[in-house]
């Protein structure tokens, strides 16, 4: 399978996730990295009227883990661990997160990733750990369909 097959097929694999159809996120996926948007609303704001912190790790964790997984084509990664740092507030426009893969070896990848307002300042940072998985990305909902 081409790269580009694989990544589309991820793109589709996300839209497939039952968890997207709250959010309504886009994607684009090359190699190595991944970048998600969503258009904010008051369904993701606190008490406060901000943006909810399970918003940003949503989005960062997201960008991140598909930048691992455009670089493994058989199996569904999984995220080991994952620290979030909420470093803006937000509370409407949309929000893009960028993921890339800063480090990798034969058991890991290591991914960081940003997220920005409409106004392309940074709102939020992460870095996670992600390794293979035991489940075929052929398996997963809605890969095949890419």
């Amino acid at each position: 399978m081409s790269p580009s097959n694989h990544y589309q097929r991820l793109v589709s694999m996300y839209a497939a996730a039952p968890i997207n159809a709250f959010y309504q996120p886009t994607m684009e996926v090359s190699e190595g990295c991944a970048s998600i948007e969503i258009e904010l609303s008051e369904q993701y704001h606190h008490s406060a009227g901000g943006v909810h912190g399970s918003v940003y790790f949503k989005m960062l964790d997201d960008a991140a883990f598909f930048a691992a997984n455009s670089l493994e084509s058989e199996f569904f990664v999984l995220t080991t661990s994952f620290t979030t740092y909420l470093t803006r507030p937000v509370a409407n426009g949309k929000m893009r997160a960028e993921g890339k893969i800063v480090n990798r070896n034969r058991t890991q990848f290591i991914a960081e990733s940003v997220v920005y307002d409409d106004e392309g300042r940074e709102i939020g940072r992460g870095n996670g750990i992600f390794v293979r998985g035991k489940s075929p990305l052929a398996e997963a909902k809605g890969y095949a369909e890419g």
